[in-house]
């Protein structure tokens, strides 16, 4: 059991820390680039923004999907990488269909990483619905500036 929380709590500092300098990856490349895409204050280029705020989101929760489905076939808890890809999508997003079971002396680490994965998406709902509240404020200065 001890092995089992020792693994768990170095996936969940990981996926953590992947998750932080992602959404800091895209916060630069608003901040950086987003100019670019609000060059003439278009409601085009602010929509751009938050396609690019969500696909960059979908590819930082498949990153830590794939970590865990390397760390379940590492140990051994699964035997190749569909099922391992496809359990651990499943218990990321608590989804869990429970057509794959883990033994059960790893059946505690794919309960936590549901945990993380809930935790991890609502931090990127915070992210997403805070990105869309600041566009908002850039649409509503676009917005009187148009009025004059």
């Amino acid at each position: 059991m001890i092995v089992t929380f020792a693994l768990s709590a170095l996936m969940v500092g990981l996926t953590v820390t992947v998750h932080f300098f992602g959404l800091l990856a895209l916060m630069w490349l608003l901040h950086n680039h987003g100019h670019r895409l609000r060059a003439r204050d278009s409601w085009s280029g602010l929509g751009a923004s938050i396609l690019i705020v969500v696909f960059g989101l979908v590819v930082i929760h498949t990153v830590e999907i794939w970590l865990y489905a390397v760390a379940f076939l590492t140990i051994g808890a699964l035997g190749d990488l569909e099922t391992a890809l496809y359990f651990s999508t499943t218990s990321f997003t608590t989804l869990g269909y429970g057509d794959v079971v883990l033994d059960r002396q790893w059946r505690l680490f794919g309960a936590i990483e549901g945990a993380n994965g809930l935790l991890l998406f609502g931090w990127s709902t915070a992210f997403l619905f805070d990105i869309i509240r600041r566009l908002r404020t850039l649409e509503e200065g676009w917005l009187e500036r148009s009025d004059r």
